[in-house]
């Protein structure tokens, strides 16, 4: 007999022989019934809550306590206190001069005050059929590699609407120093406008200068040219980063945070930013070309402070950086390789184990960074799990912390479809965390170290960004390495004014074409 099913049972009346359905009385299957993901977040609520838990009832206790006290038991205590004079000082002096010191050499918070990206002109943009028309009409490539571009440019998840720089717009192409020097002047000076127009900061009021592009370094500096520019202060600490990839962004943050520790009461500028005019690859090697289909005009400017003052009109408050190196291994160090082809044309290469060593560089800084961001509930799980993996079955599957407990947004670097969709299954993403990234990448491709903040931009200009979220920035870059920012919201954050996205953020998401 079915014991789960409608037992029949006859019944009386008029000779029909009809049945009547008697249904059972079973309870549910609990087991199938409840929703495993509810089990894991009351198990993660519990654990990150048991401190208070375990200090609400001794509060209590101590309450009730204190409620039940009379006159004469606060006279004892005070004559109690007055008879032991010397031990309230001494533990009073220790108690001062401990707040003191912790006051004096505690971090002092970073925060950031607004930033801006630069948004190229409307002809400056490449569709997809201009910009193969274009490489056919240079007549430096063969049919071959014609014929890569177009499948890389199809499969690569940018949209028709991405820029590159004017001399790339002529033909023939015009690499010179002085387009080079042009279209770095109007990404890094359309950037830095804003940003002083959106803050009403005054370039004078900047202590603190960090500029990094990776491929263009001129003489004098980058940095120098926003200081000849802006007429900033003489002695301003300008620092002008080079040949350090995608990442670089993170990195610069990370210097003008520690300056920031070092000197009060300071404002700092960090500019992001990539050159394309005179780094376009015009050979027929095709791990040099991949580049060309990818990179686009971008750059971003951001202002950071330690002022107490300008944490009230702040957007986010600097919370970690973590910065992870393989530059010891001679694959990593290797795979995004600026260097000559056969025929003497300078480009840069891509390895095919790019995205195996990106994998393990990323595995290396979470490993630092789940400590410091993951809830105690996640970090045990880790912990267990490998206990048991080392000591009692090797077989056991790792695993793997849900990042998503720790941060509200994800801001994954641009750099491809390819990374996208890994650290999206990798780290277990849902597609609405790795929206921002597929679509900074549709609408402006890979802008190199900006793109964290064009990401950034886009979560506010949806309207997501709520006071008390944490986002979480990912950069991958030449070395290799892998960085990592974390901030957190200090109020309902919306789009400043210029935004990259205002006048297209309601045609986002877009969906993009398996």
């Amino acid at each position: 007999m079915d014991r789960g099913g409608p037992t029949p049972a006859p019944t009386s009346g008029s000779g029909t022989g009809a049945l009547r359905i008697q249904h059972s009385t079973r309870l549910p299957d609990f087991l199938q019934s409840v929703n495993l993901k509810y089990v894991k977040l009351g198990y993660h609520y519990l654990i990150s809550n048991l401190l208070t838990l375990c200090i609400v009832p001794l509060i209590a206790v101590t309450l009730i306590e204190v409620s039940q006290m009379n006159l004469d038991d606060v006279r004892h205590l005070w004559f109690h206190l007055q008879y032991n004079l010397v031990s309230v000082i001494i533990c009073s002096t220790v108690m001062v001069f401990g707040l003191t010191v912790y006051t004096m050499t505690r971090p002092r918070p970073v925060y950031l005050v607004d930033y801006s990206c630069y948004r190229p002109a409307d002809d400056l943009k490449a569709p997809f059929h201009r910009f193969m028309e274009h490489s056919r009409l240079t007549g430096d490539f063969d049919d071959s590699s014609l014929e890569f571009q177009r499948k890389i440019l199809e499969r690569s998840g940018l949209g028709e609407e991405t820029y590159v720089p004017e001399a790339m717009h002529c033909i023939p192409p015009t690499p010179s120093m002085a387009a080079a020097r042009e279209e770095a002047e109007q990404v890094m000076f359309g950037a830095l406008d804003k940003l002083f127009a959106n803050t009403n900061v005054k370039p004078k009021d900047i202590g603190i200068l960090v500029v990094n592009c990776s491929l263009f370094n001129p003489t004098p500096s980058l940095s120098a040219m926003i200081v000849n520019k802006y007429k900033l202060r003489g002695n301003i600490r300008s620092f002008n980063l080079g040949g350090m990839g995608c990442s670089a962004g993170v990195i610069a943050v990370d210097l003008a945070k520690d300056l920031l520790q070092v000197h009060r009461n300071t404002l700092a500028v960090v500019v992001s930013t990539e050159n394309i005019t005179q780094n376009w690859y015009f050979g027929n090697k095709k791990s040099m070309l991949i580049p060309n289909c990818l990179f686009r005009v971008g750059g971003s400017a951001v202002l950071l402070s330690n002022k107490s003052a300008d944490r009230r009109r702040a957007k986010y408050r600097l919370i970690h950086i973590v910065r992870t190196h393989r530059g010891a291994d001679d694959k990593a160090f290797r795979c995004v390789y600026q260097e000559q082809d056969d025929v003497g044309k300078t480009g840069v290469s891509l390895s095919k184990d790019l995205m195996a060593i990106a994998g393990g560089a990323l595995k290396t800084n979470i490993t630092t960074l789940g400590p410091l961001v993951l809830p105690i509930s996640e970090q045990l799980l880790f912990f267990a799990t490998l206990l048991v993996k080392k000591f009692f079955n090797g077989n056991v599957k790792p695993y793997i912390p849900d990042f998503k407990l720790a941060f509200d947004h994800f801001c994954i670097h641009a750099g491809g479809r390819a990374v996208i969709d890994e650290l999206e299954k990798n780290l277990q993403l849902l597609p609405i965390h790795v929206e921002a990234s597929r679509m900074t990448l549709h609408r402006f491709g890979n802008t190199s170290s900006s793109s964290i903040w064009y990401e950034l931009a886009y979560t506010e200009a949806k309207g997501r960004m709520h006071k008390g979220n944490r986002v979480w920035q990912i950069a991958f870059g030449s070395g290799f390495k892998c960085n990592s920012a974390v901030w957190e919201a200090l109020r309902n954050v919306r789009p400043s004014q210029s935004s990259p996205w205002e006048d297209c953020i309601d045609n986002y998401p877009v969906k993009l074409v398996a």
